[in-house]
């Protein structure tokens, strides 16, 4: 037990007996869970590596990276999200590690943007490779970017990335915001000790650019529960010391299905967001799924169930069969995770599940 109640405690992995047979869905409405939320947005890892070492993300040393033969090859990532996109999923993000690590990304959003019924595509980047690839992104059809940054002082970023530079960053940033992958956000993981007093800085940006600063609370992901453990900063505590500097911040309300509560400064150009899936989980409306890069659907972000697609694939399964097989795993979505029953995941870390 640590000192903040929390156990590692495994959930059973959900991964069903491939020649059992398996409930026939229905496949001509939109995929809903057993809670009656429809589920559209499918968050795709391209790979589990990563340029970064963030210290809220993946341990300093003894990361085990997957053998390429384990990851999911092009042309079978694009089977399951042609496979989503008839059940209904019409929303996808890319993910990783750091997905412009993948050298075929370029042609990957290419294909997806092509995919009928899907009608938005975006990435989660570093931005470390940004400067370079924001223009070919926006032509192949990319719509948006968040990209993570968790301070604006460049020895901290050193710190928290472990080795990063701020400034080739920022140059992706600006790229980013240059070729029009709009609304740009950007996201800092808040971790107490680490970079807690960077926010005033980091929310006024909102003052200069007309960007969205999102603030992530710290999550006990596999690999680094103990900076969770005390590093947690509610998103309560983060708006009140921004309200001493700013006065009273703008509501701006939380839009259906999004992760992220939104403020902005008085007069500010740009929005702030919080994300406070440990305060104040949004499950209630959660919309999303994940597609891990070794090819298994990761059904809720801090539980351990999945159901492998790689396999059924692998083993000759049809389009039909794998939308069949993404239909049972959103019926088996669990209503929410298992922190308020003190119950840690233990099977992945983000790096692998790209948050």
């Amino acid at each position: 037990m640590t000192n903040s109640g929390l156990q590692t405690t495994t959930i059973p992995l959900y991964l069903p007996d491939p020649h059992a047979t398996l409930p026939q869905y229905a496949d001509d409405e939109p995929a809903h869970d057993s809670f009656g939320r429809r589920i559209n947005y499918l968050r795709i890892s391209l790979t589990d590596r990563c340029n970064f070492r963030c210290v809220y993300c993946m341990p300093a040393v003894g990361t085990q990276f997957l053998p390429r033969p384990e990851l999911l090859t092009t042309d079978e990532l694009l089977l399951v999200v042609r496979a989503a996109a008839a059940a209904g999923f019409q929303k996808i993000r890319l993910t990783g590690g750091e997905p412009t690590l993948r050298p075929d990304l370029v042609e990957i959003v290419t294909a997806i943007k092509a995919t009928p019924g899907i009608t938005h595509v975006a990435m989660t980047t570093n931005a470390l490779r940004l400067a370079k690839l924001a223009q070919p992104l926006k032509e192949a059809g990319l719509d948006r970017v968040n990209i993570s940054i968790d301070t604006l002082d460049p020895a901290k970023f050193r710190q928290v990335t472990r080795g990063g530079k701020l400034d080739m960053v920022w140059e992706g940033i600006q790229a980013a915001d240059q070729v029009g992958l709009h609304p740009i956000k950007l996201n800092a993981v808040v971790v107490r000790g680490l970079n807690d007093e960077e926010v005033p800085q980091l929310a006024a940006l909102t003052l200069r650019y007309p960007w969205e600063m999102r603030f992530i609370e710290v999550m006990p992901l596999t690999g680094v529960a103990d900076v969770a453990e005390d590093g947690v900063v509610k998103s309560g505590e983060l708006i009140a010391q921004l309200e001493q500097i700013h006065g009273p911040l703008e509501d701006l309300g939380l839009a259906p299905t999004d992760s992220a509560r939104r403020y902005r400064i008085p007069g500010a150009k740009g929005k702030l967001g919080f994300i406070s899936a440990v305060s104040d989980p949004f499950c209630a409306t959660c919309n999303r799924m994940r597609l891990t890069a070794d090819g298994r659907l990761h059904l809720c972000l801090l539980r351990d169930n999945e159901l492998d697609l790689r396999a059924a694939i692998r083993g000759g399964a049809s389009q039909a069969q794998i939308e069949q097989l993404v239909r049972h795993a959103v019926a088996m979505k669990p209503w929410g995770h298992g922190l308020p029953e003190h119950v840690l995941p233990t099977l992945r870390g983000m790096s692998q599940l790209g948050g």
